[in-house]
């Protein structure tokens, strides 16, 4: 199916309309910001994660390793979403999600669902936290530079002190994921998480000198996340070949939960 225009597109009370089991439609707050036909990755991320927990549920595993794959333009308008499981075990599990737009795989997802059990005595990270959401915080208006449907559905607070590529930012999207349907907490805050490319930019994009667009996601979870807001601990890099790389730590209001990783391909516009 061919990606819709952004005047075609529902404006329901949600990121996603549910057409039916696994059929969905994008609405205008999933949007993307490089192009006003494709999605953005962070809706699409927090789907793909609600639709893989709702797969064969284990309550006795929990999903603590994301990985996504970009495979191309994610088209806005309706898709389907297809899972399976790629390694059945006891203990460790290892299942997939694929976002399909016109009988073409845009996304590719993996995650990792691994046995709980009891290790609070140990439990433990080095990862600082950022200030809090009751901290003096300042409250942008980032639809300056980045455009889209996505970027204007988020509530956003950074950090005194933020400077190009190097930040901390709170931030929470307005809509649920699908329209008139709950969806967890853990869904909801992965969905936000491909933010993180473009929340402390090195290059300001509204000057339409460069794009940067990601290429992967990888979320890494040493716990489970809850609530609303996410806070994302974020550094960029650009190497001197074209290649760049967003990192972050990711938190709640407890702290940190886990980590980001997102892989750039950084190219000169008009070149």
């Amino acid at each position: 199916m061919s990606a819709e225009t952004s005047e075609s597109l529902p404006e329901a009370a949600g990121y996603y309309v549910e057409n039916g089991p696994g059929w969905f439609t994008s609405t205008l707050h999933a949007q993307g910001a490089w192009n006003p036909q494709e999605q953005h990755m962070a809706p699409v991320t927090g789907l793909l994660v609600r639709e893989l927990e709702n797969f064969q549920p284990r309550p006795e595993l929990r999903l603590a390793r994301f990985s996504f794959d970009i495979l191309g333009m994610i088209p806005g308008g309706e898709f389907r979403v297809e899972t399976s499981v790629l390694r059945p075990g006891k203990t460790i599990e290892l299942i997939q999600a694929e976002l399909i737009a016109g009988e073409r795989p845009a996304v590719r997802a993996t995650a990792w669902r691994l046995q709980r059990s009891d290790t609070t005595e140990v439990a433990a990270t080095q990862d600082r936290r950022i200030p809090g959401l009751d901290s003096e915080l300042d409250h942008p208006d980032t639809s300056l530079i980045w455009p889209g449907g996505f970027i204007r559905s988020l509530e956003i607070y950074t950090a005194p002190g933020n400077i190009p590529g190097r930040g901390q930012v709170w931030l929470r999207g307005a809509p649920e994921l699908v329209a008139d349907q709950p969806s967890s907490e853990l869904a909801r805050l992965m969905g936000l998480v491909d933010t993180a490319n473009g929340i402390v930019p090195l290059i300001d994009p509204s000057k339409k000198e460069y794009i940067y667009p990601n290429t992967d996601l990888s979320i890494h979870l040493h716990r489970e996340p809850s609530g609303e807001w996410l806070g994302l601990d974020t550094s960029v890099s650009f190497g001197a070949d074209g290649i760049g790389l967003t990192s972050s730590v990711l938190h709640d209001a407890s702290g940190p939960f886990g980590r980001a990783e997102q892989i750039l391909t950084v190219r000169r516009l008009n070149a």
